[in-house]
């Protein structure tokens, strides 16, 4: 067995970290793409019907780009610390409920598309406000909850360099 400097171990440590950090820039890029995929399925049931807003270029691509930055902001939230509080965390109901709408509205215009079915007037209307608010909710889910994090963090980070020497090896 060979032994390890602490240079060599500080240096494994950075390789780790960085593969750990574009696993997750790959993952969080796969949920942006999946948000615009079904923004995209969305927008193209919506084209089908005879709303003429609904069939514009600007409409179709504000669908897909609002599906990706939910996905990408709106999944993956940092968790507050476990507190025995007994209050309901809103970043986590805002997130659950975005995720749940968004795919709602995905999966009913996925239906529509593959077996042909034009939706009532209605119907547009409301799987266009379930897709928009759903992502809306996800986007804000995601930038509170990172919001919270960095508020978090910062008085930690302003105390200052490390005191106790058995935290410096």
């Amino acid at each position: 067995m060979r032994i390890v400097s602490r240079k060599e171990r500080a240096v494994i440590a950075r390789e780790l970290m960085m593969v750990s950090r574009a696993a997750h820039v790959l993952q969080r890029t796969g949920l942006a793409m999946a948000g615009a995929m079904a923004g995209t399925f969305v927008a193209a049931q919506l084209a089908k019907g005879h709303i003429a807003f609904f069939g514009t270029l600007a409409f179709i691509a504000t669908a897909i780009v609002i599906g990706a930055v939910g996905f990408y902001l709106g999944i993956d939230i940092p968790r507050p610390a476990l507190r025995a509080t007994g209050r309901i965390d809103a970043v986590e109901l805002l997130s659950a409920g975005g995720i749940f709408l968004a795919a709602l509205s995905a999966l009913v215009s996925v239906y529509g598309i593959v077996f042909d079915e034009i939706p009532p007037r209605v119907w547009e209307f409301v799987i266009g406000s379930w897709w928009f608010g759903g992502d809306v909710m996800l986007a804000t889910a995601g930038l509170v909850g990172r919001q919270r994090l960095t508020q978090k963090v910062a008085p930690i980070s302003a105390a200052g360099p490390i005191r106790d020497q058995r935290l410096r090896r």
